[in-house]
């Protein structure tokens, strides 16, 4: 038996017992059925499959299978790991996948016509934080030097300054520094590109207009696309000098002892949004009953991960760790999952919120978090002209569904599954999360104000 026909095989074969609920579902008019489905109604299709990339966030996809959710709310999935980001968008795109865990940047590139053309929406922010930057060792060696220390340690966060001089050696002999990223509209690559920039480093612009996709433009640090599972090989042949990419390849790197995560993005921006659960538009229109109850699965998931304080991580990580899922090392994802991150070998700290699935309403599809992905594709080139403050906010409501996202957690609330106060207040929210200087560079962000924002960044387009 393949792989894949492993992953699913639970529900192929067992199509007389989805056959059977699903006629019974019909027959029952009972008034506890009526209440356990809530004014959702019932599913429009209820054979779904779903993607994902093989890192530690797409965990939500994962308890929502195993535990049982998505079957609770009549959804028999099929999850299936993709090769890369653009396999998986074009996979979401073209009907072959039905939804799918996605860079947050990805929905709202496709929408705005950046790389592929798609109306792609998000009723659901998967996670918060779970990224690093890694580089090797030999590169660790000579950052090391610039770096203030304590009791033996490194103090953190690490500033890219101390990779300042590293870089211009390099440049100074005539030779390329190049770092790996793992798609051009990905977090990685903004967390990246902003860590460099807030150190001095110019990591480079793209330049559309000329029909220059690089991203190389003026850069000291030559960024480049390398899929997440790939990293750790990629660094160990020296292709690259360091990434940044999500868990648990930068523990990986520790692991394998070829490079050392230097920060994570929780110290870049605390409770940064990651990714997002993507669909087309024109499936949440033509499936609205689905698409809540797609919803409603993952957050309960979500809610799953984070209960007792990160009480069920060390279950989630054993899930994550098998082949159809992440297929690395329980101890690997281990590492950063259960609320620790182990930066040199040995120096393991404390870091509860590294991932954060549910907590802080991780899960709500904020305006503001979709605009301060537009304004990193300003800042960068990507998006080639200047815009006004009200395209920023059109756009991101283009995208992002809380509609669909408020359906689901009243229908939860209503069920008895969940409580109000799992959620935002509703009646008053607005989308946007209020103003923020928690960067490592404490730029204040307000995502109301998105060309005030980039008039602060002093490297980048405004």
């Amino acid at each position: 038996m393949s792989k894949k026909q492993g992953f699913s095989h639970r529900f192929a074969a067992s199509s007389f017992t989805q056959t059977l609920t699903r006629t019974l579902s019909a027959l029952i008019t009972s008034s506890l059925c009526a209440q356990a489905i809530a004014d959702v109604g019932f599913a429009e299709k209820d054979e779904l499959t779903f993607g994902f990339i093989k890192l530690t966030d797409m965990a939500p996809l994962a308890i929502a299978y195993e535990k049982g959710f998505f079957e609770d709310e009549g959804l028999y999935v099929t999850l299936e790991a993709q090769a890369n980001w653009k396999v998986l968008l074009d996979g979401v795109i073209d009907g072959q996948l039905d939804g799918a865990h996605m860079l947050a940047g990805q929905p709202i590139a496709a929408t705005i016509g950046y790389g592929t053309q798609a109306h792609i929406v998000t009723p659901l922010s998967m996670d918060l934080n779970g990224n690093g930057i890694t580089v090797s060792n030999s590169v660790w060696e000579q950052m090391r030097e610039h770096i203030p220390m304590q009791d033996g340690k490194p103090v953190h966060p690490i500033s890219a300054a101390a990779l300042k001089p590293v870089v211009e050696d390099y440049a100074a002999r005539g030779e390329a520094f190049n770092m790996g990223m793992v798609f051009p509209v990905s977090t990685h690559n903004y967390e990246l590109r902003y860590w460099l920039a807030a150190g001095g480093i110019h990591p480079g612009f793209y330049m559309p207009e000329r029909g220059d996709n690089s991203g190389m433009f003026e850069a000291q640090v030559q960024l480049s696309v390398t899929p997440p599972p790939q990293m750790p090989a990629t660094l160990e042949a020296g292709t690259i000098l360091g990434y940044s990419v999500g868990e648990p390849w930068n523990q990986q790197a520790i692991f394998k002892g070829i490079g050392v995560p230097v920060i994570t993005d929780y110290e870049i921006w605390k409770n940064n949004p990651e990714k997002v659960f993507g669909m087309t538009k024109e499936f949440t229109t033509e499936y609205p009953n689905t698409s809540i109850r797609i919803v409603k699965a993952l957050l309960r998931a979500g809610q799953w991960l984070d209960a007792n304080d990160n009480g069920n991580r060390e279950e989630a990580a054993r899930i994550l760790s098998r082949g159809e899922y992440v297929g690395a090392d329980y101890e690997v994802i281990a590492n950063s999952m259960t609320g620790t991150f182990e930066y040199e070998k040995g120096d393991t700290r404390d870091v509860p919120d590294f991932n954060v699935f549910f907590r802080h309403f991780a899960t709500y599809p904020y305006y503001s978090d979709a605009i301060w992905y537009l304004t990193q594709m300003r800042r960068w080139g990507q998006i080639s002209e200047s815009k006004p403050d009200t395209w920023y906010i059109e756009q991101a409501k283009k995208i992002y569904q809380p509609e669909i996202y408020e359906a689901a957690a009243k229908a939860l609330i209503e069920e008895g599954t969940m409580m109000a106060s799992d959620f935002p207040e509703f009646a008053t929210e607005t989308g946007f999360r209020p103003a923020t200087d928690e960067f490592l560079d404490a730029v204040l962000y307000d995502g109301a104000q998105p060309n005030a924002y980039l008039q602060r960044l002093e490297i980048g387009l405004q």
